[in-house]
């Protein structure tokens, strides 16, 4: 008798794990398949880098170099960030705005679905435009700039991809809880375009004038560019190490900005 009363408390912890990822997975699928549904939101997010980086990249930059640099490969680089940086913000913060402005944050609270896994979600759809934009780049890059990309290259930019689109997703989702739902694109964009030109984003970093060059190393954007460009064997501006800090650094303070601005919104809702 006592085995029948201790058997279902045993495997209540693994049944509740098992419920959670359940609710994370339907939520992370559902958001992805909105996102895909929102044509403007697919197309310009997956548009813009690919627009970019055929006309920059690849056809006014075709078979050039800097030095040992090909222009396409250091290009394909910068625009993979690009890409990554624009579905994290405009997936996570302006659709979070967005929701945050119809109410749709109280409505889910208020179902029994964790409020983690709701924030997971978008931040794992973000993960999969990321990984889409990237994937379409440097497709570009191999049959239109023949440029020579390895499979161990491949499936490091791949693993970059989904860890770099976590500290922007961050960056999102504190932008959402302070800019109201109606300005949220177009403040949004004055972040991140100055913020890609002055990573390095669409330039060579060294090709920007000096006072820009050390004005982006304060920038995230130029952090994730030099790891990225540091998957293809290019020496990068700097440690390998201080790129990760300055990258974590970022995230932890994107964190604790929402944190805080969260606790505010709960407070006055």
């Amino acid at each position: 008798m006592s085995t029948m009363i201790l058997a279902p408390s045993a495997v209540s912890p693994i049944y509740n794990l098992i419920f959670t990822l359940k609710l994370f997975l339907r939520e992370a699928r559902y958001e992805f398949v909105r996102l895909s549904r929102t044509r403007s939101f697919a197309f310009s997010v997956i548009g813009f880098p690919v627009a970019f980086y055929l006309f920059f990249g690849l056809i006014m930059n075709r078979g050039e170099h800097i030095g040992s640099l090909s222009v396409a490969k250091y290009m394909l680089a910068g625009y993979a960030v690009f890409g990554m940086v624009g579905a994290s913000l405009f997936g996570v913060g302006v659709a979070l705005a967005s929701e945050l402005s119809a109410g749709w944050l109280e409505l889910k609270r208020a179902s029994p679905m964790p409020p983690l896994a709701y924030l997971l979600a978008k931040c794992t759809s973000a993960m999969a435009f990321g990984v889409i934009i990237v994937s379409i780049l440097t497709l570009m890059s191999v049959t239109i700039g023949h440029v020579s990309i390895t499979l161990p290259e491949y499936g490091r930019l791949m693993a970059l991809t989904i860890v770099g689109v976590v500290p922007f997703a961050c960056m999102g989702m504190a932008l959402a809880l302070f800019i109201p739902a109606n300005a949220a694109p177009g403040i949004t964009n004055m972040i991140y375009l100055p913020m890609s030109f002055c990573g390095g984003l669409w330039v060579p970093i060294m090709l920007l004038p000096k006072f820009l060059q050390h004005f982006a190393l304060v920038l995230p954007t130029y952090h994730l560019a030099q790891l990225t460009l540091g998957v293809f064997g290019y020496e990068s501006s700097g440690s390998t190490s201080s790129h990760w800090l300055g990258l974590i650094g970022f995230t932890l303070i994107t964190l604790g900005v929402g944190a805080v601005a969260f606790r505010r919104h709960e407070q006055n809702s």
